[in-house]
């Protein structure tokens, strides 16, 4: 008898025509890390009285299919994710194609997600699936990992594919040795760490339907917060707090073969942080940030993948 590993567990991506329809194909094998993407549906409890001490059986409630995806940071496929959070992309160049996605679209596509566990088998295609929130930290060591967070309209399970055969991608990782943060076009130094979070805030469409499925996930106002970890040795950003004053900061990738992918908070306000002195070692302040839309973009964010992938 076959049982799971996630080592054969596979996970294929297309984005849909038409909302909650997955298509017939153009699936594209996603890297990943983990996942929990899933539905569930709990039980409630029966509140009537008279039937003596043993209770009666259980109601079925709302069905809800959600869950988060861990994915690599890469050249290639991480832009199907930058896709479904900021929508279609402006691509130019002809070899390597500069793409760039900007924040503030009102329409963001939706994709259809297949985890397969061949052994079992089990094939469960998640249709609708929009993305609510994109994060990650940038730091000195370690694997470079994204969390894309997932709404879905609903789950299907199947005992063989229904991707067809996906198309391969090549996996060009980027790494945090790979990584540069800048302020207002300079390098910023003495940073430890830092964190970025893009979120589409969601608004689930939860109308009354047979099926138990939502209506739609719809977006509504856009937030890009993060925090940043400093050794305090200057007053440069203590002094921003103070003044109030917004910032451009730039996180940026490049790896040899030419590849990049950069992210710019165009308009970034950051709080006035404690101070604290807690022992011998170095003072450390953190920040925790939070972006807006600048005036000079007209937008909050611009991320931007350069690959030789010609259109996503």
């Amino acid at each position: 008898m076959a049982r799971a590993q996630g080592a054969r567990a596979q996970m294929a991506l297309a984005f849909e025509t038409t909302y909650g329809t997955p298509p017939a194909g153009g699936f594209t094998k996603m890297p990943f890390a983990s996942t929990s993407l899933g539905s569930e549906q709990p039980l409630l409890n029966s509140e009537l009285l008279g039937y003596g001490r043993d209770p009666l059986a259980p109601i079925k409630d709302a069905v809800t299919a959600d869950g988060d995806v861990m994915v690599p940071i890469d050249a290639e496929a991480f832009g199907f994710w930058l896709k479904a959070g900021f929508g279609n992309p402006v691509t130019t160049g002809a070899g390597p194609y500069t793409h760039e996605f900007r924040s503030g679209s009102w329409s963001l596509p939706s994709m259809s997600i297949e985890t397969a566990m061949p052994e079992v088998p089990r094939f469960a295609m998640y249709s609708g699936c929009m993305l609510d929130q994109l994060s990650w930290q940038v730091q000195r060591a370690g694997l470079l990992t994204a969390t894309a967070r997932l709404v879905a309209q609903g789950e299907t399970i199947a005992g063989a594919t229904l991707a067809g055969t996906p198309s391969d991608l090549e996996l060009r990782r980027f790494g945090h040795f790979n990584g540069a943060i800048s302020r207002n076009g300079t390098p910023l130094g003495n940073v430890i760490s830092a964190e970025i979070t893009y979120a589409n805030n969601l608004d689930r469409i939860e109308t009354i339907r047979s099926d138990g499925k939502i209506d739609g996930a719809d977006p509504s106002i856009a937030a890009l917060t993060g925090r940043i970890e400093v050794r305090f040795a200057d007053q440069t950003l203590v002094s921003q707090a103070i003044n109030g004053d917004p910032c451009e900061i730039t996180f940026a990738y490049v790896l040899p073969s030419g590849e990049s992918f950069t992210f710019t908070a165009h308009a970034v306000y950051l709080p006035r942080p404690r101070i604290e002195i807690s022992g011998p070692q170095g003072v450390q302040a953190t920040f925790d940030w939070q972006a807006a839309r600048a005036e000079t973009s007209g937008r909050m964010c611009t991320a931007t993948l350069i690959n030789s992938i010609a259109s996503y």
